[in-house]
């Protein structure tokens, strides 16, 4: 039963996918089957012309020289033709492999965009850079080669192994012997138990790396800063050597039966001399055995090249397999789900009703609790803020809105109407969100503020960097709202991101804005032009702002206090700072940092 399931895990998975461009898979099969039986004509014609050769052996002068170039002609255009032919498989295959790849690439983006948020903060960016990248790519080098490969490699083995059976079955079956004796050996190398385990920790060992690898890059200042090597890195450093130890270990697994298999595969010329000999000796005049017998010896050693084609293919779809495993699991992760019967928010309120909320890790089977029994209300139009120290779940609450995650207990509605019965689609269009680390893709600075809304205008564009005051500083870059934003292009100041985010913010124009610190990276000199954008931005919305800066919220409507997952207190800035309590604690240790000064040997800084 468990074959039968990795068999369709494996193989058959394969071929499904193969099989939505069936039609130019088959035309690559038989381009492929056809080739390799115009690569077997110049054989025939060696076999040809040994016979003539043979027949006048006594005489050469004999020998027919016109039989013999028409021969060599035949096998030169039957050489020709099965390489026109397998450009032409090739040419199919790889039309049909990377319309699959598109297909399969597109479809890997859009369910990972359909995930919870939980998914990718538990999952490293390397390991799904990996599968997008290199495991789908596999997939295209099956499709495109492997294929092909096989149908070529395997209607030249059955090519020959029926000629060499028409010819003479004694010696076709030692050949057929020594084969089977090698598949076997190659067989359970690559495809047994062992060989699973180990192509599994090597694909785990390259996701490892790559995740890694990308930390270690974007903490090289840190290295350099204090002069340290990739050592100083031991994560990194980790990996590497555990990837090291693999491949050693891999090499020391598979050494022996290599090298069996190599002397074995090498050896057919080996099985079948004895035999021909002792047949040949019964009768040495017969001059149409020894016919035979040398097409034997010229063709035999030949029949290995299929069979180490065989070998590569076997040991590459090994690795084929695992990858489209891994392509799977992401495939079996469960999108957000969608209402059976969706509903619409009757206004834009946002209530907490005894939400709790823990963050799981599926591989170590642990759960952490970061929220417990929080009920409270953001009227809209007004602000809402929340505080309290770092872990107490300011962040969670936030991303609970827009379904980043799922709640565990409890429920969260807008406008009435409980998140999970919203399309998530009208879901998203409600809410808006302005992260304190700002993200901005590799594109112009144009393409970067309309994400907001794909559909806006250039003139919607520039208003709303205008109102997010970043137009004046866009305008000073080398090509204005053309220039290119990242590598290759200029880099902002983290205020100046900040900016642009919210200018897709008021792009969007959602009635619902969740704010994450928003002047965060805003310098005094900037600050004030951050404020008015912000106020520009909650203009008749409904706020929910994650606050660090307890000054930027004094005029909250409302501000909830967090601690430990639980509210703590509510209530207005007068309210809480006027009766004990962590508020009051929290502004005061806020406001005497002010007073803080750096000095030297007690002269001050």
């Amino acid at each position: 039963m468990e074959q039968k399931k990795k068999k369709k895990n494996d193989l058959s998975r394969l071929f499904e996918i193969a099989g939505e461009k069936k039609g130019l898979l088959i035309i690559s099969g038989i381009l492929s089957a056809g080739s390799a039986a115009g690569m077997l004509v110049p054989f025939l014609s060696v076999y040809q012309i040994l016979g003539e050769l043979l027949k006048n052996a006594s005489d050469l002068s004999a020998v027919d020289s016109q039989f013999m170039i028409r021969w060599g002609w035949i096998a030169l255009l039957g050489l020709l033709a099965g390489l026109l032919l397998l450009y032409a498989s090739i040419i199919f295959s790889h039309v049909a492999a990377f319309r699959i790849l598109y297909g399969i690439k597109m479809g890997l983006a859009r369910h990972i965009g359909k995930l919870p948020l939980g998914y990718l903060n538990s999952t490293a960016t390397g390991k799904v850079k990996k599968n997008l990248e290199q495991d789908v790519d596999k997939v295209e080098l099956f499709i495109a080669h492997t294929i092909p490969d096989l149908v070529g490699a395997g209607a030249t083995v059955v090519l020959m192994f029926a000629v060499f059976f028409c010819l003479n079955g004694w010696m076709a079956a030692v050949v057929v012997l020594a084969f089977i004796l090698s598949m076997i050996m190659q067989a359970s190398m690559m495809f047994g138990k062992g060989a699973e385990g180990t192509m599994k920790a090597y694909f785990d060992s390259l996701e490892r790396i790559h995740a890694s690898a990308i930390q270690y890059v974007r903490g090289i200042p840190v290295v350099k800063i204090f002069g340290q090597t990739v050592h100083s890195f031991k994560q990194f450093n980790n990996e590497l050597y555990e990837y090291r130890d693999w491949a050693v270990r891999y090499c020391d697994r598979f050494e022996n039966g290599m090298a069996i298999f190599t002397v074995v595969l090498n050896s057919f010329l080996t099985f079948i001399l004895p035999i021909g000999l002792l047949i040949l000796s019964n009768d040495s005049q017969n001059t149409a055995f020894a016919l035979v017998y040398l097409f034997f010896i010229i063709m035999v050693p030949g029949a290995s090249a299929p069979l180490f084609k065989f070998t590569m293919l076997a040991s590459g779809t090994r690795e084929i397999f695992e990858g489209v495993s891994r392509l799977d699991q992401i495939y079996r992760e469960e999108p957000v789900r969608e209402a059976a019967a969706p509903r619409r928010p009757q206004g834009f309120d946002v209530t907490f009703e005894n939400v709790s909320f823990g963050y799981e890790n599926k591989e170590e089977a642990t759960r952490v609790e970061a929220l417990s029994e929080i009920s409270f209300t953001a009227r809209g139009g007004q602000i809402t803020a929340l505080v309290g120290p770092s872990g107490s779940g300011k962040s969670t609450v936030a991303n609970l809105i827009p379904r980043f995650f799922d709640v565990n207990q409890g429920r969260i509605k807008i406008g009435g109407a409980d998140i999970r019965e919203i399309r998530v689609e009208d879901l998203m269009n409600t809410v808006a969100f302005v992260f304190q680390d700002t993200f901005l893709f590799y594109d112009t600075l144009f393409e970067n503020i309309r994400v907001g809304n794909p559909e806006a205008t250039e003139e919607e564009v520039y208003a709303a960097a205008r109102a997010a005051q970043c137009h004046d500083f866009i305008q000073n870059l080398p090509d204005g709202y053309q220039t290119l934003i990242g590598e290759g292009g200029v880099f902002l100041s983290g205020g100046e991101e900040q900016r642009v985010s919210v200018a897709r913010a008021i792009l969007k124009n959602a009635p619902i804005l969740v704010l994450d610190e928003a002047t965060a990276f805003a310098d005094p000199e900037n600050e004030y032009k951050m404020q008015l954008a912000l106020k520009e931005l909650i203009r008749n919305k409904t706020v929910i702002m994650i606050a660090h800066r307890l000054s930027s919220i004094k005029n909250a409507d409302q501000i909830i206090v967090l601690d430990n997952g639980k509210i703590n207190q509510i209530g207005r800035h007068e309210e809480l700072t006027a009766k004990e309590g962590l508020y009051q604690r929290m502004w005061n240790a806020y406001t005497s940092a002010y007073d803080w000064t750096l000095s030297i040997g007690g002269i001050k800084a």
